[in-house]
C-alpha cells in the first residue's frame, strides 16, 4: 500500500488531502475504541458492549475502504476514463453500505439468540457502563467532525463514514441503557438493545446505498441547484434563451448539457465568447460542476 502511495506523489503529499487525513484519524480512534470496548464488554460480561465493539471494528475496515475510494476517485482522467474516476467513490459507498448492513444483521441475530436463550444472561459490570458513556461522547464528536468535511467536500464515502460514527454513537446509547437496566435488575434488556442497535445500523446502510446509487445512474441535481444554475446562465446575457438544460451527477461531480438560442445575426466569434463566458461563470459559481457542455443555435 505504501509503495502505491509513493507512486501517487509521495506519502506526505498524500496526507495533505483533507479526506485522507480524516480517514486516518478515524481509523486510529476506532481501533482504540474497539480494543477498549471489547475488553470492557468481556470483563463486564455485556453482550451489547461486545456488539458495540464489533461495530467499531467494522468502522476501521470500512474507513480503509474509504481511503482507497478517495485515492482512486481523485485520479486524473486518462484514455480509458476520459470523464475521470469520480464514480469509483460511489462504488466504494455501495460496498460500504453492504458491509454496514451485514454488520447490523449479524449483531441483531446474535441479540435474538440471547433473547431466546435468556437463561444464560449475566448482569454486566460497571466497566461496561463507563465504556458505553465514553464511546457515546467520542463517536458523536467524530460524527460532527467527519460530516462537516463530508459536506464541504461533497464526499459520499466520507458521508458514509460519518454515519458509521453516528450509528456507533446510537448503538453506544442503546448499550448504556441496556447495561444500566441490567444492573438495575433487567438483564434481558442487554440483548434486546443489541437488536435495537442492529436496526440503527441497517437503516444507515440503506440510506448510504440509496445515495451512492443515485450517483451511479446519472441522477439530476435537486430542484434548488437546478434553478440556481439556470438563473446564472440567464444572467449572462439579456437576449439569451435557454432551450434545454440537463444535469447529471457523475460520482460527486455535476455535468451539464446546455442548449441556448441567440440572435441569428450574431457573429461566430461573439457566439463563441458568450458560450465561453457561460461555461466559466457556471464552473466558477458551482464548485461541483466539472464540465458544462454548451450548444449554441440561432433563435427561430
Amino acid at each position: 500500500m505504501f509503495h502505491f502511495l509513493f507512486q501517487m506523489g509521495g506519502f506526505m503529499k498524500f496526507l495533505k488531502n483533507i479526506g485522507i487525513r480524516i480517514s486516518f484519524i478515524t481509523i486510529l480512534i476506532n481501533f482504540l475504541l474497539f480494543l477498549f470496548k471489547l475488553i470492557a464488554g468481556i470483563m463486564g460480561h455485556s453482550g451489547a458492549m461486545v456488539s458495540d465493539a464489533v461495530h467499531s471494528l467494522s468502522d476501521v475496515i470500512t474507513t480503509i475502504l474509504v481511503i482507497f475510494g478517495l485515492v482512486m476517485s481523485s485520479k486524473s482522467a486518462d484514455r480509458e476514463h476520459p470523464y475521470g474516476h469520480e464514480r469509483i467513490e460511489s462504488v466504494f459507498g455501495i460496498i460500504l453500505s453492504f458491509m454496514l448492513f451485514l454488520t447490523g444483521a449479524g449483531i441483531g441475530y446474535n441479540g435474538l439468540l440471547k433473547v431466546i436463550h435468556h437463561s444464560n444472561l449475566v448482569v454486566p459490570g460497571l466497566i461496561s457502563l463507563i465504556a458505553a458513556l465514553i464511546s457515546i461522547l467520542v463517536k458523536e464528536s467524530m460524527y460532527h467532525y467527519t460530516i462537516y468535511y463530508a459536506k464541504k467536500l461533497n464526499s459520499t464515502s466520507l458521508r458514509a463514514d460519518a454515519w458509521h460514527h453516528r450509528s456507533d454513537a446510537l448503538s453506544s446509547i442503546a448499550s448504556f441503557i441496556a447495561i444500566l437496566a441490567s444492573r438495575l435488575g433487567l438483564p434481558i434488556l442487554d440483548p434486546i438493545c443489541s437488536m435495537v442497535i442492529s436496526i440503527f445500523i441497517m437503516a444507515s446502510a440503506i440510506s448510504i446505498f440509496k445515495e451512492a446509487t443515485k450517483e451511479m445512474v446519472d441522477t439530476a441535481v435537486d430542484s434548488e441547484t437546478y434553478n440556481n444554475i439556470l438563473n446564472t446562465i440567464k444572467n449572462c446575457h439579456e437576449d439569451l434563451v435557454v432551450n434545454d438544460l440537463k444535469t447529471r451527477m457523475f460520482g460527486s461531480k455535476i455535468y451539464i448539457d446546455l442548449e441556448i438560442a441567440i440572435d441569428g445575426n450574431t457573429s461566430l466569434k461573439k457566439a463563441d465568447n458568450l458560450a465561453q463566458k457561460i461555461h466559466n461563470k457556471v464552473e466558477q459559481e458551482f464548485n461541483l460542476v466539472k464540465h458544462c457542455n454548451i450548444h449554441v443555435i440561432p433563435k427561430k
